[in-house]
């Protein structure tokens, strides 16, 4: 588009020839005007990046810069994993948000950064001088490794801040840099960390630092704005966080303050004042590659997709309908977080499901990371990383720890899928399984009104995956479904969710 040519001219332009078209064709090609505005303006990318701070006591705190980026935008509060993938700490929550994977592929797990697999996950700056080099990339830190170690040197500029300026130099810089010609910025902020670790996540000092780096996130955001240029620029501003605390003050270990993180997100195409579910820490990385214009790889192995393209699948639906406890005594009294009602499509056989038992996991379950991690800690649940918001789950272990008779058997079963007689299709879905004999679990496929088939069989510990495998379908069938079907009983469990069939 000619420079001279405005976004207001192009929109007004459009909404012209509509008006001679109808009220249908009137909003399509609104619709399509704004896309083309938006599209001739040119990608930016600010992430903020606030140590140890939590986003409920933001929400607390005296933050009119934050509560405004919330308003504007997404808020998605979300949670990580702990050990033995790796502790809450800051080398691999900061790997994992600049990187775009989990520490099972970055193989950052600990803040001595030993053993990395930086190489082959690189952070996400990197990503961008690699594929679009004549962009300008910046990262600024007040804690030396984000800039020394996970940025890399193709990096245009890494600064880390000297000790004696800290959060005041960072933001300077920060500041400074925004008002230059720059298309890509990370800055890091640590004095939440610093009040966390000396008074906890409920103490004043908390909320205190938590007002400081708002007005600190407030002069970064406005000197964005104050940019010459800043009318024909389209800014994706995300701010974020590597854990949480406790209310005593620290992190590291597996309690449900300490898995804290979340991501703000403003920007052109995303909605005003929504919360989501869906999000998870690599996807900002990979929010920032999609921005810029960086098309994914798959064989960059990620595991972020774009906050711009929310895909919930059939089990979020179930989020409004959850239920608070029943039997469980570790969730919490008003946490909403479990149902054996399954979404539009699906069922649950449970014909052969023995009696009794924790209410909550008799047969398939819908439920939470929040919910089902608090149920029974340091079992590893929590390592179930890559399911989002609502997913299902067989735990024959919690469902044992009341009276009960028979074995766990039950069956999920998805709606049927439209499938190509005689072409090949994929089995798409996410899942976590930890076995202890005589437990098994059961993917089986019946195509049209066949019998199921045993398509895959888990006997070992499967850690948080995607799981894809290639189906033939036979000629002559146009639909196949899906059963999970978990047996045993105190054992373990298995998590399954984004479940898909395609062509």
């Amino acid at each position: 588009m000619s420079q001279g040519i405005s976004r207001r001219a192009v929109l007004l332009g459009a909404a012209a020839v509509a008006a001679t078209a109808g009220p249908l064709a009137s909003a399509t090609s609104a619709a399509a005007a704004e896309r083309a505005g938006r599209a001739a303006k040119t990608p930016k990318v600010l992430v903020i990046g606030l140590d140890g701070a939590m986003v409920r006591r933001i929400k607390d705190a005296d933050a009119p810069n934050l509560d405004a980026l919330m308003a504007a935008g997404v808020t998605a509060p979300s949670s990580i994993y702990t050990n033995p993938m790796a502790p809450t700490s800051s080398g691999p929550g900061w790997t994992t948000l600049i990187t775009g994977v989990w520490p099972d592929k970055h193989k950052v797990v600990n803040n001595d950064f030993t053993g990395h697999n930086l190489a082959q996950y690189p952070d996400f700056l990197t990503r961008v001088e690699t594929a679009k080099p004549s962009l300008k990339t910046y990262a600024v830190a007040s804690w030396n490794p984000v800039t020394d170690i996970i940025f890399s040197a193709k990096v245009d500029e890494r600064v880390s801040t000297p000790e004696a300026e800290y959060d005041t130099g960072t933001t300077s810089r920060a500041v400074a840099k925004v008002k230059t010609d720059v298309d890509a910025v990370f800055v890091h902020l640590d004095n939440v960390d610093h009040a966390g670790h000396a008074s906890g996540n409920a103490s004043q000092a908390y909320l205190d630092a938590l007002h400081g780096v708002d007005t600190q996130v407030g002069q970064i955001v406005a000197a964005v704005k104050s940019r010459a240029t800043y009318g024909s620029e389209d800014w994706l501003i995300m701010i974020t966080a590597d854990h949480g605390h406790t209310a005593t003050g620290g992190h590291g270990g597996d309690s449900w303050d300490e898995r804290q993180t979340f991501m703000i997100a403003t920007g052109a195409g995303l909605p005003a004042g929504v919360t989501r579910y869906d999000v998870k820490m690599p996807d900002v990385a990979v929010s920032a590659l999609h921005h810029l214009g960086v098309a994914v790889n798959p064989s960059w192995n990620l595991d972020g997709r774009p906050v711009q393209q929310s895909t919930p699948d059939a089990f979020d639906a179930l989020r409004g309908s959850l239920q608070k406890r029943v039997d469980e005594t570790g969730v919490g009294a008003d946490v909403l977080g479990f149902t054996h009602v399954a979404p539009s499509g699906w069922s649950i056989d449970n014909s052969k499901m023995g009696t009794g038992g924790v209410t909550e996991w008799r047969g398939w379950s819908f439920t939470t990371d929040e919910f089902w991690t608090q149920a029974e800690k340091s079992q590893q649940r929590e390592l179930n990383v890559r399911a989002r918001n609502v997913f299902a789950v067989a735990d024959g272990d919690e469902w044992t720890d009341k009276t009960f008779t028979g074995t766990f058997d039950s069956t999920l079963i998805s709606p049927k899928f439209a499938v190509t007689p005689g072409a090949a299709a994929t089995l798409t879905y996410t899942t976590y399984y930890r076995q202890e004999s005589p437990q098994k679990g059961e993917v089986l496929i019946a195509y049209g009104n066949a019998a199921p088939v045993v398509v895959k069989t888990y006997t070992a510990d499967t850690s948080s995956r995607v799981e894809k495998i290639t189906l033939q379908v036979p000629a002559g069938a146009t639909t196949a479904q899906v059963r999970f079907r978990y047996t045993g009983g105190n054992n373990w469990y298995w998590t399954i969710d984004g479940v898909n069939i395609t062509a």
